[in-house]
Order: C-alpha cells, then sequence, then structure tokens
C-alpha cells in the first residue's frame, strides 16, 4: 500500500481519495478486506485518528462497511461502486477542461487531439 501524500490536502481526505482510485481501477475487489485502521496508520505512517476519521467518511459515503468486529471490507454495492469511477473521471475531466479553457483551445481542436492521445497511448 503506497500513498503518496501532500502538504496541500488534509490526509484523510488524501486516504479517502488513495481508496475511491483503488476501487475504481479494480485493484480494491468488491467485498475484499482492508487494513485495519491502525493497521492502515502504521504502514503509511500517519496519526491512528487520522485513519479513523478516514473510515469513519468512508463508511458514511458507503465505500466501507464494517460487521461488529469484523474487519472493514470494501462495499459491494454497484451503484456506489460506479459513482466512485464517474466521480473520479468527471473530476479528472471537470480539470481538463478548467486548464484547456485558459488557452482557448476550441472544442473540437480538443476533442481531436484526446481522440488521438488516447489513441496512441493505448497502443503504447
Amino acid at each position: 500500500m503506497q500513498i503518496n501524500l501532500n502538504n496541500r490536502d488534509p490526509v484523510y481526505i488524501q486516504v479517502i481519495r488513495y481508496f475511491k482510485e483503488q476501487i475504481a481501477t479494480g485493484m480494491f475487489e468488491p467485498g475484499q478486506e482492508i487494513p485495519s485502521r491502525r493497521e492502515l496508520a502504521n504502514r503509511i505512517k500517519i496519526n491512528p485518528n487520522t485513519a479513523q476519521r478516514a473510515y469513519k467518511e468512508m463508511e458514511e459515503q458507503g465505500l466501507i462497511y464494517t460487521e461488529r468486529n469484523l474487519p472493514s471490507r470494501i462495499t459491494k454495492d454497484e451503484q456506489i461502486l460506479g459513482a466512485v469511477r464517474e466521480e473520479l473521471i468527471v473530476e479528472a475531466v471537470d480539470s481538463f477542461i478548467y486548464s484547456i479553457r485558459s488557452i482557448n483551445v476550441p472544442v473540437d481542436e480538443v476533442l481531436d487531439l484526446v481522440k488521438e492521445q488516447y489513441t496512441k497511448e493505448s497502443k503504447e
């Protein structure tokens, strides 16, 4: 488990983002057991309270669930899993659009370039 933490965003938000990325890419499977809060804190060298906050937030969002004294697991809810993927895609597209608009590139040109680059990257 490798999380690259930055100094800009709260650590618990970065942990949540990491989990969302792992879910969206299929690295974390639905129903997969995840490290305990304390184990996560030890692995990535963060405060256990920060790990607890991240897990609490992920439980509220439905990303993970914990049954009694059993380990926490990734949700099996297909709607939530699909929403995580869509959220990350929309976030990336919004960031891209913001960058492109700042240099006044016409949308048709952008779409052509995106298709070209996407195809090029897929072949490599």
